[in-house]
């Protein structure tokens, strides 16, 4: 991952912010008949990431082999005239804040009924947990679950290398942070508000 060094995360820091992940990546690789992507809920356990995708997918058949998972975070448009350096030279630029997270690893994939009802479980509980009323794949009779989980393949990630990136204006003059982060604050759009608090939080 290309970055300045004082937007790339340390290797532990990178890892925290895998393990508290719980949005969607997109799982990249490469197959027969060229790069291939797929929006997935994946968890890491241990130094591994799991997860599933549809079976009518293709991009599971290209396994085993490398895939890169890309993890993002809070993104913007940062315009040069939230700056006082612009206001004072006009030396500035448009730029974009964000973060992410890549992980490289071997995808494997997993069909065994056992772990594959499992791998699903697992990531349901996750985000089932601190709900007033968590659904539970027990919840559901079996013969439907067993019939859905047909429909799903499991695969792991056994990682080889993680990266994370936080570009948040941390290269830039503390006036100049003060500006982008009181624009973003002053956003209705609540995207906007995500990266104005991680720049606060990057301080």
């Amino acid at each position: 991952m290309y970055g300045h060094p004082l937007h790339l995360m340390p290797e532990a820091e990178a890892r925290a912010a895998l393990a508290a992940f719980d949005r969607a990546a997109i799982l990249t690789v490469a197959g027969p008949d060229g790069l291939a992507a797929a929006h997935v809920p994946v968890q890491l356990r241990g130094d591994r990431l799991i997860g599933h995708l549809a079976r009518a997918n293709p991009i599971w058949k290209a396994a085993p082999c490398p895939a890169l998972v890309i993890c993002p975070g809070p993104e913007t448009y940062v315009s040069p005239s939230w700056y006082a350096t612009k206001a004072e030279t006009g030396r500035a630029v448009p730029t974009w804040n964000y973060e992410a997270l890549h992980v490289h690893g071997a995808l494997t994939v997993i069909e065994e009924p056992a772990q594959l009802r499992a791998l699903v479980a697992a990531l349901s509980d996750a985000h089932e947990a601190g709900r007033p009323e968590p659904w539970s794949i027990e919840d559901a009779p079996e013969d439907y679950i067993a019939t859905m989980l047909c429909g799903f393949v499991g695969f792991e990630i056994e990682i080889t290398r993680l990266e994370g990136k936080r570009k948040l204006s941390q290269d830039k003059p503390e006036k100049d942070r003060a500006g982008v982060i009181a624009a973003l604050e002053a956003s209705a759009d609540p995207r906007d508000h995500a990266v104005a608090a991680a720049m606060r939080e990057s301080r």
